[in-house]
């Protein structure tokens, strides 16, 4: 196994660690964080939810640096986002951090778009990932990131940087789904 697929599975091991820390209520304490209070254990999960972001940077990068792509990470990268942003959505919505109309079209387009790739996986194309779709992850990774530090350190200066941010996450993540299924609708018609 290379680098860059020991890196996907480090990200997928920790995902089970943030939601522990999201979901046991453990009392290490609060931090006084402007108008509010984060519990500590929301902010390791955040810096947990952070390193993990950023490890989908480093082993993308690192793969194709030195052509180190494979099967194997060209399916464990993808389900490794997917599972991370899905379990921070969710919990987002169960703290209160997130409405849950947003995050289940978020994850709507990420089920549809998955299914969309199955398809043409099954017909032997490869649909590569657009720059909207780059935008997207990335726009998703800030306001998950932000949401999760409720707000930090836009908090002090009284911006809601955090909830604009769940916004332009779902701004595109609605128009690189719309995107992706435009320009790649000639998956979906049969062929006789």
């Amino acid at each position: 196994m290379n680098i860059p697929n020991k890196i996907t599975i480090s990200r997928i091991m920790l995902i089970p660690i943030f939601i522990i820390l999201m979901s046991v209520p453990f009392d290490w304490g609060k931090w006084d964080i402007g108008t509010t209070e984060l519990p500590i254990s929301y902010f390791v999960a955040a810096l947990i939810f952070i390193v993990a972001s950023l490890t989908d940077w480093v082993d993308g990068y690192y793969a194709r640096k030195y052509q180190l792509v494979t099967n194997l990470g060209k399916f464990l990268d993808p389900l490794a986002d997917k599972l991370l942003v899905s379990a921070a959505f969710i919990l987002l919505v169960e703290i209160g951090m997130a409405p849950a109309w947003v995050v289940i079209l978020i994850i709507s387009r990420e089920f549809a778009v998955t299914g969309l790739r199955l398809v043409a996986a099954g017909e032997g194309i490869v649909l590569a990932a657009s720059k909207l779709g780059k935008l997207k992850t990335a726009s998703q990774m800030i306001a998950i990131a932000t949401l999760l530090l409720q707000n930090f350190p836009f908090s002090y200066l009284g911006f809601p940087f955090a909830q604009i941010m769940l916004y332009i996450a779902l701004f595109f993540t609605v128009l690189s789904g719309y995107d992706y299924f435009v320009k790649n609708w000639h998956v979906m018609k049969d062929s006789k």
